[in-house]
């Protein structure tokens, strides 16, 4: 196995002790087993992107705080500059929010650190102490899907009531350890407040979680958990324990825009009349 240059600068600092093995590869990053001592870790390694990746991430960095006005005016030019402040800022927001999340009760990998583009954290496992599964990788009796769904729809709530979407939640970033599911994958996390495209976010996280356990479970499918916290989420009274029912009525009222225009002219003309009764009033008598 070839070992990348940034884990060989782990090595030469003794920062970890082992590159054991790969453990996947993707678009953004490959991670890999590592020995920290006696602890064993995983290290997620960043992959440069280029423009397009950038373009695509537009949606998920609107409302993210940048360091400086300087960074913020080269990354809106794309600078050679703005495009490494970026990618720099792109990886620190999983690092960030892993911090952040962990110390909100969230059940994701504790992190250990950020070297040169490096992100250690901690290694999930299953029982046996290989890699844990994914979601999407494992059957479950009705009451175990239902219950996993009722803990990930807490922990959205958790990550919410700290500002916090996942962006990107699905079978395919929830590992499924001893303890149960554990939230992977956050370098695309969403600010909930400053971002316009928050609650749709928030509707396909909750959507693509329900849609796979809806397989074992298919009472899940009829729940709506996503606007029914976003609601209270906007009124600031949604709490990391508030009791939520999965119902959601909207509000069906449609405004009735005829009778909007109708007002509106019904207005303008009163304004001329009364306009025109104060010329009226003010012209001299002839007779």
């Amino acid at each position: 196995m070839r070992i990348p240059e940034a884990l060989q600068v782990l090595l030469d600092d003794g920062i970890i002790d082992e590159v054991r093995r790969q453990l996947k590869s993707g678009k953004e990053a490959s991670v890999y087993v590592v020995r920290c001592g006696k602890e064993v870790r995983c290290a997620k390694v960043y992959k440069d992107m280029g423009t397009r990746s950038f373009q695509a991430r537009a949606q998920y960095q609107e409302g993210r705080k940048v360091r400086g006005s300087r960074q913020a005016r080269a990354m809106a030019k794309s600078t050679s500059y703005g495009r490494k402040e970026q990618e720099s800022a792109w990886k620190n927001t999983e690092v960030d929010a892993l911090y952040q999340l962990v110390a909100a009760g969230v059940r994701v990998p504790q992190p250990f650190g950020f070297f040169s583009g490096v992100l250690l954290m901690e290694l999930v496992t299953d029982a046996q102490g290989h890699s844990a599964p994914r979601l999407g990788e494992v059957d479950l009796a009705p009451e175990q899907a239902r219950e996993f769904h009722a803990f990930l729809i807490h922990q959205v709530v958790r990550m919410l009531c700290v500002g916090l979407i996942h962006g990107d939640l699905s079978e395919f970033n929830v590992l499924v350890g001893p303890e149960g599911p554990v939230i992977i994958d956050l370098p695309q996390a969403v600010n909930a407040a400053a971002n316009n495209n928050a609650l749709a976010m928030l509707q396909r996280d909750v959507g693509n979680i329900t849609e796979t356990l809806g397989r074992f479970a298919p009472e899940l499918l009829a729940t709506d958990y996503a606007n029914e916290m976003w609601a209270l989420f906007e009124q600031g009274l949604l709490l990391p324990e508030t009791p939520l029912t999965g119902v959601f009525v909207k509000d069906e009222s449609e405004t009735n825009v005829d009778e909007i225009v109708m007002a509106i002219d019904e207005a303008r003309e009163e304004a001329i009349r009364r306009e025109l009764a104060r010329a009226a009033a003010l012209e001299p008598d002839n007779d």
